[in-house]
Protein backbone atom coordinates (compact mmCIF):
# COMPACT_ATOMS: atom_id res chain seq x y z
CA UNK A 1 0.00 0.00 0.00
CA UNK A 2 1.23 3.25 -0.73
CA UNK A 3 1.61 6.86 0.77
CA UNK A 4 0.47 9.55 -1.41
CA UNK A 5 2.94 11.57 1.02
CA UNK A 6 5.53 10.30 3.09
CA UNK A 7 7.94 13.33 3.73
CA UNK A 8 7.93 15.20 6.91
CA UNK A 9 9.67 18.02 5.05
CA UNK A 10 7.98 20.33 2.26
CA UNK A 11 10.48 21.79 -0.09
CA UNK A 12 7.61 24.09 -2.26
CA UNK A 13 6.98 26.64 1.01
CA UNK A 14 9.48 29.00 1.12
CA UNK A 15 8.39 31.76 3.35
CA UNK A 16 9.51 35.62 4.26
CA UNK A 17 12.64 36.03 5.65
CA UNK A 18 13.97 32.99 3.35
CA UNK A 19 13.16 30.31 5.38
CA UNK A 20 10.80 27.24 4.73
CA UNK A 21 8.05 26.24 7.27
CA UNK A 22 8.16 22.53 8.27
CA UNK A 23 4.85 20.22 9.64
CA UNK A 24 4.93 19.77 13.37
CA UNK A 25 6.42 22.90 15.12
CA UNK A 26 9.56 25.20 14.13
CA UNK A 27 12.92 23.07 13.24
CA UNK A 28 15.32 21.65 16.09
CA UNK A 29 19.04 21.53 16.23
CA UNK A 30 20.91 18.55 15.61
CA UNK A 31 21.16 16.15 18.75
CA UNK A 32 24.53 15.42 19.83
CA UNK A 33 24.40 11.45 18.25
CA UNK A 34 22.38 9.74 16.20
CA UNK A 35 18.85 8.31 16.72
CA UNK A 36 17.65 5.08 17.64
CA UNK A 37 15.67 4.84 14.29
CA UNK A 38 18.70 5.79 12.28
CA UNK A 39 21.07 3.21 14.34
CA UNK A 40 18.76 0.58 13.33
CA UNK A 41 18.41 1.46 9.72
CA UNK A 42 21.81 1.84 9.38
CA UNK A 43 22.43 -1.98 10.25
CA UNK A 44 21.94 -3.16 7.22
CA UNK A 45 24.78 -1.19 5.35
CA UNK A 46 28.30 -2.25 5.69
CA UNK A 47 30.61 0.86 5.34
CA UNK A 48 29.12 4.80 4.70
CA UNK A 49 31.51 6.92 2.79
CA UNK A 50 31.12 10.84 2.44
CA UNK A 51 32.76 12.74 -0.54
CA UNK A 52 33.24 16.10 -0.19
CA UNK A 53 35.24 18.99 -1.25
CA UNK A 54 35.90 22.71 0.28
CA UNK A 55 35.55 23.92 -3.08
CA UNK A 56 32.67 23.99 -5.50
CA UNK A 57 32.78 23.26 -9.39
CA UNK A 58 35.57 20.09 -9.45
CA UNK A 59 33.16 17.79 -10.55
CA UNK A 60 32.31 16.18 -6.74
CA UNK A 61 29.04 14.98 -7.82
CA UNK A 62 30.25 13.44 -11.16
CA UNK A 63 32.94 11.65 -9.15
CA UNK A 64 30.51 9.90 -6.57
CA UNK A 65 28.48 8.72 -9.47
CA UNK A 66 31.47 7.29 -11.39
CA UNK A 67 32.41 5.47 -7.99
CA UNK A 68 29.02 4.31 -7.08
CA UNK A 69 29.03 2.79 -11.17
CA UNK A 70 32.62 1.54 -10.52
CA UNK A 71 32.00 -0.69 -7.21
CA UNK A 72 28.85 -1.69 -8.42
CA UNK A 73 31.03 -3.29 -11.51
CA UNK A 74 32.93 -4.93 -8.77
CA UNK A 75 30.43 -6.48 -7.36
CA UNK A 76 28.98 -4.21 -4.61
CA UNK A 77 25.88 -3.40 -3.42
CA UNK A 78 25.94 0.48 -3.38
CA UNK A 79 23.49 3.20 -2.27
CA UNK A 80 23.77 6.77 -2.99
CA UNK A 81 22.09 9.38 -0.63
CA UNK A 82 22.14 13.07 -2.43
CA UNK A 83 22.99 15.64 0.22
CA UNK A 84 23.43 18.47 -2.26
CA UNK A 85 20.24 19.81 -1.87
CA UNK A 86 20.51 22.92 -3.52
CA UNK A 87 21.88 21.44 -6.34
CA UNK A 88 20.83 17.77 -6.67
CA UNK A 89 22.20 15.73 -9.41
CA UNK A 90 22.70 12.05 -8.85
CA UNK A 91 19.20 11.08 -10.43
CA UNK A 92 20.69 12.10 -13.89
CA UNK A 93 23.94 11.38 -13.70
CA UNK A 94 22.99 7.54 -12.10
CA UNK A 95 20.29 7.32 -15.16
CA UNK A 96 17.31 6.95 -12.46
CA UNK A 97 13.94 6.98 -14.73
CA UNK A 98 11.50 7.48 -11.91
CA UNK A 99 10.53 11.01 -11.49
CA UNK A 100 9.21 11.04 -7.67
CA UNK A 101 10.00 8.99 -4.90
CA UNK A 102 7.17 6.36 -3.45
CA UNK A 103 6.77 4.76 -0.10
CA UNK A 104 5.04 2.21 1.65
CA UNK A 105 3.34 1.51 5.14
CA UNK A 106 5.02 -1.30 7.24
CA UNK A 107 3.72 -3.27 10.01
CA UNK A 108 3.37 -0.56 12.21
CA UNK A 109 1.59 1.67 9.25
CA UNK A 110 4.69 3.48 9.28
CA UNK A 111 5.87 5.11 5.79
CA UNK A 112 9.15 3.41 4.79
CA UNK A 113 11.00 5.66 1.78
CA UNK A 114 11.86 3.46 -1.48
CA UNK A 115 14.83 4.35 -3.23
CA UNK A 116 14.38 4.86 -7.20
CA UNK A 117 17.01 2.75 -8.86
CA UNK A 118 19.55 3.63 -11.03
CA UNK A 119 21.92 1.78 -13.96
CA UNK A 120 23.21 -1.53 -12.21
CA UNK A 121 20.64 -2.17 -9.73
CA UNK A 122 21.98 1.37 -7.27
CA UNK A 123 19.86 2.61 -4.68
CA UNK A 124 19.08 6.37 -5.20
CA UNK A 125 17.48 9.15 -2.57
CA UNK A 126 17.73 12.43 -3.81
CA UNK A 127 15.50 15.63 -2.90
CA UNK A 128 15.22 16.05 -6.55
CA UNK A 129 12.99 13.03 -6.24
CA UNK A 130 10.96 14.62 -4.29
CA UNK A 131 9.95 17.54 -6.31
CA UNK A 132 7.27 17.55 -8.56
CA UNK A 133 8.83 20.63 -10.50
CA UNK A 134 12.68 20.11 -10.98
CA UNK A 135 12.81 23.89 -11.58
CA UNK A 136 11.38 24.81 -8.10
CA UNK A 137 14.53 26.16 -5.65
CA UNK A 138 15.31 24.31 -2.38
CA UNK A 139 14.88 27.34 0.01
CA UNK A 140 15.98 25.77 3.34
CA UNK A 141 18.36 27.01 6.43
CA UNK A 142 20.61 24.98 8.05
CA UNK A 143 17.90 23.40 11.08
CA UNK A 144 15.36 22.21 7.79
CA UNK A 145 18.37 20.16 6.57
CA UNK A 146 19.18 18.80 9.65
CA UNK A 147 15.51 17.26 9.69
CA UNK A 148 15.64 15.97 6.22
CA UNK A 149 19.05 14.47 6.54
CA UNK A 150 17.57 12.84 9.46
CA UNK A 151 14.41 11.41 7.47
CA UNK A 152 16.65 9.91 4.54
CA UNK A 153 18.67 7.80 7.57
CA UNK A 154 15.53 7.22 9.51
CA UNK A 155 12.80 6.49 6.95
CA UNK A 156 14.66 5.03 3.90
CA UNK A 157 14.11 1.25 3.31
CA UNK A 158 18.06 1.01 2.00
CA UNK A 159 17.97 -2.65 2.68
CA UNK A 160 21.24 -4.34 2.54
CA UNK A 161 24.27 -2.55 1.04
CA UNK A 162 27.77 -2.97 0.95
CA UNK A 163 28.47 0.78 0.49
CA UNK A 164 26.53 4.23 1.44
CA UNK A 165 27.76 7.04 -0.91
CA UNK A 166 27.04 10.52 0.19
CA UNK A 167 27.45 13.17 -1.87
CA UNK A 168 27.85 15.83 0.14
CA UNK A 169 27.54 19.81 -0.92
CA UNK A 170 30.38 22.11 -0.95
CA UNK A 171 32.09 23.41 2.26
CA UNK A 172 32.45 21.72 5.65
CA UNK A 173 30.02 23.69 7.52
CA UNK A 174 26.74 22.94 9.04
CA UNK A 175 26.05 19.71 6.39
CA UNK A 176 29.46 18.35 6.81
CA UNK A 177 29.11 18.49 10.67
CA UNK A 178 25.50 17.23 10.90
CA UNK A 179 26.51 14.22 8.94
CA UNK A 180 29.44 13.27 11.29
CA UNK A 181 26.57 14.03 14.20
CA UNK A 182 24.12 11.58 13.33
CA UNK A 183 25.43 9.16 11.19
CA UNK A 184 26.41 6.13 13.24
CA UNK A 185 29.61 4.24 11.82
CA UNK A 186 31.07 6.55 8.64
CA UNK A 187 33.85 4.74 7.55
CA UNK A 188 35.49 8.11 5.92
CA UNK A 189 35.41 10.87 3.48
CA UNK A 190 36.98 10.69 -0.02
CA UNK A 191 38.29 14.10 -1.12
CA UNK A 192 38.06 15.74 -4.59
CA UNK A 193 40.35 18.60 -5.80
CA UNK A 194 41.01 19.77 -9.55
CA UNK A 195 45.16 20.08 -9.84
CA UNK A 196 45.30 23.82 -9.55
CA UNK A 197 46.93 25.42 -5.84
CA UNK A 198 43.16 27.61 -5.29
CA UNK A 199 41.73 24.10 -5.16
CA UNK A 200 44.02 21.85 -3.32
CA UNK A 201 44.70 24.69 -1.19
CA UNK A 202 40.68 24.67 -0.44
CA UNK A 203 40.50 20.97 -0.18
CA UNK A 204 43.28 20.82 2.85
CA UNK A 205 40.59 23.09 4.85
CA UNK A 206 38.16 20.50 4.46
CA UNK A 207 40.77 18.12 5.33
CA UNK A 208 42.13 19.71 8.73
CA UNK A 209 38.17 19.86 9.22
CA UNK A 210 38.62 16.25 9.66
CA UNK A 211 40.65 16.32 12.16
CA UNK A 212 39.14 19.18 13.91
CA UNK A 213 36.34 16.75 14.45
CA UNK A 214 38.16 14.04 15.21
CA UNK A 215 39.25 16.41 18.41
CA UNK A 216 36.64 18.17 19.31
CA UNK A 217 33.57 15.27 18.97
CA UNK A 218 35.90 12.42 19.73
CA UNK A 219 34.55 11.18 16.48
CA UNK A 220 37.31 8.56 15.10
CA UNK A 221 37.13 9.37 11.12
CA UNK A 222 38.88 9.10 8.65
CA UNK A 223 40.27 10.34 5.73
CA UNK A 224 40.49 7.60 2.72
CA UNK A 225 42.15 9.44 -0.23
CA UNK A 226 42.17 12.41 -2.23
CA UNK A 227 40.92 12.12 -6.18
CA UNK A 228 42.03 14.25 -8.59
CA UNK A 229 39.62 15.64 -11.37
CA UNK A 230 40.14 17.27 -14.11
CA UNK A 231 43.70 16.20 -14.02
CA UNK A 232 45.29 16.30 -17.60
CA UNK A 233 43.20 16.77 -21.41
CA UNK A 234 44.45 13.71 -24.12
CA UNK A 235 44.77 14.94 -27.76
CA UNK A 236 44.18 13.01 -30.66
CA UNK A 237 48.17 12.85 -31.15
CA UNK A 238 47.99 11.24 -27.48
CA UNK A 239 50.02 13.79 -25.94
CA UNK A 240 48.43 15.29 -22.55
CA UNK A 241 48.27 18.77 -21.62
CA UNK A 242 47.75 19.64 -17.73
CA UNK A 243 45.07 22.80 -17.97
CA UNK A 244 44.69 23.30 -14.74
CA UNK A 245 48.33 22.66 -13.90
CA UNK A 246 50.17 19.47 -12.44
CA UNK A 247 51.12 17.51 -9.59
CA UNK A 248 48.21 19.34 -7.36
CA UNK A 249 46.80 16.46 -5.91
CA UNK A 250 49.92 14.52 -5.38
CA UNK A 251 51.39 17.20 -3.02
CA UNK A 252 47.67 17.80 -1.25
CA UNK A 253 48.04 13.79 0.01
CA UNK A 254 51.92 14.04 0.77
CA UNK A 255 51.45 16.89 2.91
CA UNK A 256 48.48 15.64 4.58
CA UNK A 257 49.82 12.33 4.99
CA UNK A 258 46.93 10.12 2.90
CA UNK A 259 46.95 8.58 -0.12
CA UNK A 260 45.94 9.71 -3.83
CA UNK A 261 43.43 7.45 -5.12
CA UNK A 262 43.12 8.36 -8.85
CA UNK A 263 43.71 11.15 -11.55
CA UNK A 264 40.53 11.64 -13.72
CA UNK A 265 41.24 13.52 -17.24
CA UNK A 266 39.26 15.66 -18.70
CA UNK A 267 36.83 14.91 -21.15
CA UNK A 268 34.10 16.82 -23.65
CA UNK A 269 32.11 13.67 -23.39
CA UNK A 270 31.46 13.91 -19.49
CA UNK A 271 29.45 16.70 -20.14
CA UNK A 272 27.90 15.68 -22.97
CA UNK A 273 26.73 12.37 -20.92
CA UNK A 274 26.03 14.70 -17.88
CA UNK A 275 23.33 16.64 -19.79
CA UNK A 276 22.11 14.02 -21.67
CA UNK A 277 21.09 11.75 -18.08
CA UNK A 278 23.59 9.19 -19.91
CA UNK A 279 26.04 7.88 -16.94
CA UNK A 280 29.21 8.68 -18.86
CA UNK A 281 30.93 5.13 -16.92
CA UNK A 282 28.87 2.98 -19.30
CA UNK A 283 28.53 5.03 -22.49
CA UNK A 284 32.16 5.50 -22.95
CA UNK A 285 33.04 2.08 -20.66
CA UNK A 286 36.65 2.18 -22.41
CA UNK A 287 37.82 5.45 -21.82
CA UNK A 288 40.38 6.43 -19.93
CA UNK A 289 38.46 8.34 -17.40
CA UNK A 290 36.53 5.35 -17.33
CA UNK A 291 39.31 2.85 -16.73
CA UNK A 292 40.53 4.93 -13.76
CA UNK A 293 37.64 4.63 -11.35
CA UNK A 294 37.74 0.98 -11.94
CA UNK A 295 41.35 1.28 -10.53
CA UNK A 296 40.14 3.99 -7.94
CA UNK A 297 37.17 1.11 -6.99
CA UNK A 298 39.76 -1.21 -6.20
CA UNK A 299 41.90 0.95 -4.02
CA UNK A 300 38.60 2.13 -2.59
CA UNK A 301 37.99 -1.43 -1.37
CA UNK A 302 41.55 -2.17 -0.76
CA UNK A 303 41.97 0.45 1.96
CA UNK A 304 38.02 0.14 3.46
CA UNK A 305 37.62 -3.98 3.48
CA UNK A 306 41.26 -4.96 3.78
Amino acid sequence: MQESNPFRIQPQQPRSGGGVRTRGGPPVPPPPGPSPKIIKNMEKIKYKLAVLSGKGGVGKSFITASLAMALAVRGRKIGVLDMDYHGPSMPRMLGVKQELLTAVLDANNAARIIPAEGVFGIKVVSVDLILSDKTTPVVWRGAIKVKVTQQFLEDVEWGELDYLLIDMPPGTGDDALNLVQILPGLAGFIFVTIPSEVSTHVVAKSIRFVESVREQLGKDLKVVGVIENMSYFICDDGKKHYIFGRGGGERLSKALKTRLLGHIPLDPRIAESNDKGEPFFIKYKDSPAAEEFLRIADRVIEYIER
